[in-house]
Protein backbone atom coordinates (compact mmCIF):
# COMPACT_ATOMS: atom_id res chain seq x y z
CA UNK A 1 0.00 0.00 0.00
CA UNK A 2 1.51 3.71 -0.92
CA UNK A 3 1.82 5.93 1.61
CA UNK A 4 -0.82 8.39 2.52
CA UNK A 5 0.44 11.46 0.86
CA UNK A 6 -1.32 13.76 3.92
CA UNK A 7 -0.09 11.88 6.47
CA UNK A 8 3.20 12.70 8.15
CA UNK A 9 5.64 10.45 8.43
CA UNK A 10 7.21 9.66 11.81
CA UNK A 11 10.57 10.59 12.73
CA UNK A 12 13.19 8.98 14.86
CA UNK A 13 11.57 7.67 18.42
CA UNK A 14 14.56 8.98 20.07
CA UNK A 15 13.15 13.11 18.23
CA UNK A 16 9.82 12.26 20.45
CA UNK A 17 9.40 13.91 23.64
CA UNK A 18 7.55 10.89 25.48
CA UNK A 19 10.06 7.73 25.65
CA UNK A 20 12.78 10.64 26.90
CA UNK A 21 9.98 11.30 30.15
CA UNK A 22 9.86 7.29 30.66
CA UNK A 23 13.31 6.62 30.60
CA UNK A 24 13.72 9.49 33.24
CA UNK A 25 12.15 7.76 35.78
CA UNK A 26 14.18 4.60 35.99
CA UNK A 27 17.53 6.95 35.20
CA UNK A 28 17.22 9.29 37.94
CA UNK A 29 16.76 5.87 40.19
CA UNK A 30 19.78 4.61 39.09
CA UNK A 31 21.68 7.90 39.95
CA UNK A 32 20.26 7.83 43.25
CA UNK A 33 21.46 4.16 43.99
CA UNK A 34 24.66 4.89 42.73
CA UNK A 35 25.18 8.15 45.55
CA UNK A 36 23.61 6.49 48.11
CA UNK A 37 26.15 3.02 47.51
CA UNK A 38 28.76 5.72 47.52
CA UNK A 39 27.64 7.16 50.46
CA UNK A 40 27.08 3.77 52.38
CA UNK A 41 30.90 2.86 51.10
CA UNK A 42 32.79 5.73 52.05
CA UNK A 43 31.57 6.43 55.53
CA UNK A 44 31.26 4.64 58.43
CA UNK A 45 28.69 5.12 60.80
CA UNK A 46 30.74 3.69 64.00
CA UNK A 47 27.54 2.92 65.54
CA UNK A 48 27.90 -1.17 66.52
CA UNK A 49 31.06 -2.00 68.41
CA UNK A 50 32.85 -5.37 68.27
CA UNK A 51 33.89 -5.56 71.46
CA UNK A 52 30.28 -4.41 72.95
CA UNK A 53 30.37 -7.15 76.11
CA UNK A 54 33.99 -5.57 77.37
CA UNK A 55 32.54 -2.46 77.15
CA UNK A 56 29.91 -3.20 78.86
CA UNK A 57 31.89 -4.79 81.81
CA UNK A 58 34.29 -1.62 81.46
CA UNK A 59 31.15 0.75 82.48
CA UNK A 60 31.85 -0.28 86.03
CA UNK A 61 35.26 0.85 85.96
CA UNK A 62 34.11 4.20 84.86
CA UNK A 63 31.30 4.65 86.99
CA UNK A 64 33.79 3.88 90.14
CA UNK A 65 36.13 7.00 88.18
CA UNK A 66 33.43 9.26 88.27
CA UNK A 67 33.22 8.60 91.94
CA UNK A 68 36.56 9.08 92.92
CA UNK A 69 36.74 12.82 90.82
CA UNK A 70 33.69 13.62 93.27
CA UNK A 71 35.15 12.66 96.18
CA UNK A 72 38.23 14.71 95.48
CA UNK A 73 35.98 18.04 94.29
CA UNK A 74 38.02 17.69 91.39
CA UNK A 75 36.97 20.22 88.57
CA UNK A 76 38.56 21.29 84.91
CA UNK A 77 37.86 24.30 82.64
CA UNK A 78 39.05 23.28 79.10
CA UNK A 79 39.98 25.97 76.42
CA UNK A 80 40.84 24.32 72.89
CA UNK A 81 42.00 27.13 70.28
CA UNK A 82 41.18 27.26 66.70
CA UNK A 83 44.55 26.28 66.25
CA UNK A 84 44.32 23.06 67.92
CA UNK A 85 46.48 24.26 71.43
CA UNK A 86 44.58 22.99 74.55
CA UNK A 87 44.79 24.33 77.80
CA UNK A 88 42.67 22.76 80.82
CA UNK A 89 42.85 23.72 84.13
CA UNK A 90 42.24 21.33 87.45
CA UNK A 91 40.61 22.80 90.69
CA UNK A 92 40.15 21.17 93.42
CA UNK A 93 41.76 18.52 95.20
CA UNK A 94 43.54 19.94 97.85
CA UNK A 95 46.76 18.01 97.86
CA UNK A 96 46.08 14.77 97.53
CA UNK A 97 48.28 13.52 94.36
CA UNK A 98 45.60 11.35 92.50
CA UNK A 99 44.26 15.07 91.63
CA UNK A 100 47.04 16.43 90.38
CA UNK A 101 49.27 13.81 87.91
CA UNK A 102 51.97 14.71 86.10
CA UNK A 103 49.91 14.12 82.80
CA UNK A 104 45.71 14.18 81.98
CA UNK A 105 43.86 13.07 78.65
CA UNK A 106 41.40 14.99 77.05
CA UNK A 107 38.70 13.16 75.04
CA UNK A 108 36.59 15.25 72.09
CA UNK A 109 34.27 12.47 71.02
CA UNK A 110 32.20 13.03 68.18
CA UNK A 111 28.72 12.10 68.76
CA UNK A 112 27.98 10.07 65.67
CA UNK A 113 31.19 9.46 64.22
CA UNK A 114 33.89 7.53 66.12
CA UNK A 115 36.45 8.07 63.47
CA UNK A 116 36.21 11.95 64.21
CA UNK A 117 37.12 11.76 67.77
CA UNK A 118 40.22 13.51 68.77
CA UNK A 119 42.53 12.79 71.62
CA UNK A 120 45.67 14.50 73.83
CA UNK A 121 47.54 13.42 76.47
CA UNK A 122 48.32 16.98 78.06
CA UNK A 123 51.42 17.70 80.69
CA UNK A 124 51.64 19.63 83.13
CA UNK A 125 52.19 23.67 82.65
CA UNK A 126 52.06 25.15 85.97
CA UNK A 127 49.99 24.64 89.08
CA UNK A 128 46.52 23.10 88.07
CA UNK A 129 47.62 23.78 84.27
CA UNK A 130 47.74 20.94 81.15
CA UNK A 131 48.17 21.67 77.54
CA UNK A 132 49.04 20.04 74.69
CA UNK A 133 47.29 19.81 70.98
CA UNK A 134 44.49 18.10 68.83
CA UNK A 135 43.92 18.26 64.99
CA UNK A 136 41.41 21.08 64.74
CA UNK A 137 37.75 21.17 65.59
CA UNK A 138 35.70 20.94 62.88
CA UNK A 139 32.48 22.74 63.72
CA UNK A 140 29.54 21.11 65.45
CA UNK A 141 28.78 19.26 68.68
CA UNK A 142 31.37 17.31 70.68
CA UNK A 143 31.60 15.55 74.05
CA UNK A 144 34.16 16.86 75.91
CA UNK A 145 36.04 14.58 78.88
CA UNK A 146 38.87 15.02 81.11
CA UNK A 147 40.37 12.09 82.96
CA UNK A 148 43.30 10.57 84.47
CA UNK A 149 44.02 6.81 85.05
CA UNK A 150 42.59 7.53 88.40
CA UNK A 151 39.35 9.54 88.09
CA UNK A 152 37.12 10.86 85.29
CA UNK A 153 35.25 14.34 84.89
CA UNK A 154 31.76 13.42 83.58
CA UNK A 155 31.49 14.13 79.82
CA UNK A 156 30.22 17.64 78.51
CA UNK A 157 27.94 18.57 75.28
CA UNK A 158 29.70 21.75 73.46
CA UNK A 159 29.76 23.29 70.17
CA UNK A 160 32.94 23.91 68.66
CA UNK A 161 35.18 26.15 69.41
CA UNK A 162 35.30 25.22 72.98
CA UNK A 163 35.62 28.08 75.22
CA UNK A 164 36.32 28.41 78.80
CA UNK A 165 33.87 25.41 78.77
CA UNK A 166 33.27 24.10 82.99
CA UNK A 167 33.97 20.22 84.20
CA UNK A 168 32.50 19.29 87.28
CA UNK A 169 31.86 16.80 89.21
CA UNK A 170 28.98 15.47 90.72
CA UNK A 171 29.71 16.59 94.24
CA UNK A 172 30.55 19.69 93.78
CA UNK A 173 27.69 20.70 91.06
CA UNK A 174 25.17 19.94 94.19
CA UNK A 175 24.11 15.88 92.30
Amino acid sequence: MPPDPGRATPGPWYRDRWPWILILGPAVVVVAGIVTLVIAVESDDGLVADDYYKRGLAINQVIERGALAARLGVSAVVDVAPDGRVVVTLDGGGTDPQARPPVVRLWLAHPTRAGEDRAATLVRAGEGRYEGRVPPLPAGRWRVIVETDAWRLPGVEATAPVERLQLTSKRQSGG
